[in-house]
This record gives structure tokens, sequence and C-alpha cells, in this order.
């Protein structure tokens, strides 16, 4: 018999750490708590929510469902992990997408969001067919939002944005690295017991989200407020290793 979609373990996908090893009820327990919960769902979720509305309650679903297929490793926690960061970065695109690259047969932001909404459909009823493939397309799109950055920096001479940029770069290159070699070299980490490096991808993709959302709000102030000049800025002050970092709206627009 076919295994039900909501069992433990009924996923395709299953990361390097081992199962069942520090709970009775928790897969993978380093992928739960360390990475998903801690930073996912209690900083940036409700970080998004003040600072990227629209994107807030997509980014708490996201959050909470990887928490749920981690701990579960489940066909549907898979899928609704997946899902969630799809649906997440539509949003994110629908709302904050500059109208400035809007193809040619896109004349208004409302438009925009019809062919945001179809293609997010059509993605979706795709990722039914090979879902362990849905992770190597969703992380494809970061090579697209790089792009859109490095055409944004080309116009922009504010070296706290550039500083910001690249911040942001090296914690997702971090991360990227870490997804990777715990796909790919998964049995040299279990070999020397140390099989923790996606619980790390949870943690240094949230540090890189974290400098790019300001850097979203950054371009999009700059587009849609022209009458103001927004700021990169560092709380509690810029000299703290750890640091998170906003952006401020002060006097009249001056070209960047």
């Amino acid at each position: 018999t076919m295994p039900s979609i909501f069992s433990y373990q009924s996923a395709e996908v299953d990361w390097c750490e081992s199962n069942f090893e520090r709970s009775a009820v928790i897969a993978e327990y380093y992928n739960t708590v360390n990475g998903t919960t801690l930073f996912s769902f209690l900083l940036l979720a409700p970080l998004n929510f003040l600072v990227l509305e629209g994107a807030g309650l997509p980014s708490l679903l996201a959050g909470i469902f990887s928490m749920y297929f981690h701990m579960t490793l489940s066909y549907v926690g898979q899928l609704l992990d997946e899902l969630s960061i799809l649906w997440t970065l539509a949003v994110a695109y629908s709302f904050w997408y500059p109208k400035v690259y809007f193809p040619s047969f896109i004349k208004s932001r409302k438009h925009f969001f019809w062919l945001s909404g179809v293609t997010t459909v059509i993605s979706t009823l795709m990722s039914f067919i090979k879902p362990a493939f849905n992770a190597y397309a969703l992380n494809c799109i970061a090579f697209h939002l790089l792009y859109l950055t490095w055409r944004e920096l080309k116009k922009c001479n504010d070296k706290r944005v550039h500083r910001m940029a690249a911040v942001m770069v090296v914690w997702w290159v971090l991360a990227i690295s870490s997804w990777i070699s715990d796909r790919w070299l998964c049995g040299l980490w279990q070999a020397i017991n140390f099989p923790y490096f996606h619980s790390f991808w949870h943690v240094l993709i949230a540090m890189s989200l974290l400098y790019c959302c300001p850097l979203v709000i950054y371009f999009d102030v700059n587009y849609e407020m022209p009458s103001f000049k927004p700021k990169l800025g560092y709380w509690p002050s810029d000299s703290w290793p750890v640091v998170v970092p906003y952006v401020a709206l002060e006097q009249p627009h001056k070209q960047c």
C-alpha cells in the first residue's frame, strides 16, 4: 500500500541529519528547532510584518511549515514548506518588483499582479510532478534577485547600500554552500559525525534575508516615494558586532 502523505518520512527528501536521534517525535531535531523556529519564525516573520506588510503572513507560514516538514519529513510537510516559500516570493515580486523592469507587454502593477499570480499557480501545480526538484528551482530564484541587485547597484553611489548588498551576498554564499554541502556531501559529514549543514542553512539564509529586506525597501522608496531620501542604518549602532539593518526616510530625495 502507498504510504499516507501525512505519514512520517513519506517525503521525497531526507536531509543529512540523522532521524529521530534526539527525539522520538522530531525527525530532524536541529533542522526543526535551531534553524526554522528561532530565525524564520521568531526573527524574520515579525520583522516582515513591520516593514514588508504583504509578505509578513506568507513568511510566517513559511517558518511554521518548514518546522512541520523537518519534524515529520512528511510528503505534505515538504510541499507546504516549498510552496509557502514560492508564494512568499510571489507576493514579494508582486508588490516590490520595480516597474522599470516590467516586461514590455505589462502596462501596470495590476497587470503584473495577474502575471505573477498565474505564474505562481502554474508553478504550484508543476511542483507536484517532482517535489524533490522544487528546492533546486527555488534556490535558482536567488540568482535573479542577485542580478536585480547588481542592476540597482550600478545606479547607486551610496557606499552604505553597496556595503549592505555585499554583506547580504556573503551570507547567501555561506547559506547556499551549506545547503549544497548537506545535499551532495552527506556521506562525508556523516562519516565525521557532523551532518548539520542544513540547519546552518536556515540560520545563514535568515541572516541574508535580514539584509535583503532593507535593500528591497530602499530601492522601492527610490522608485515609489521620490519625494523622500531613504538612508540605510543599523540598530542599535553601526559599531555593534550584531545589528539589525533598517531604512530611515530623511530629507527630500536626491538621485542616489
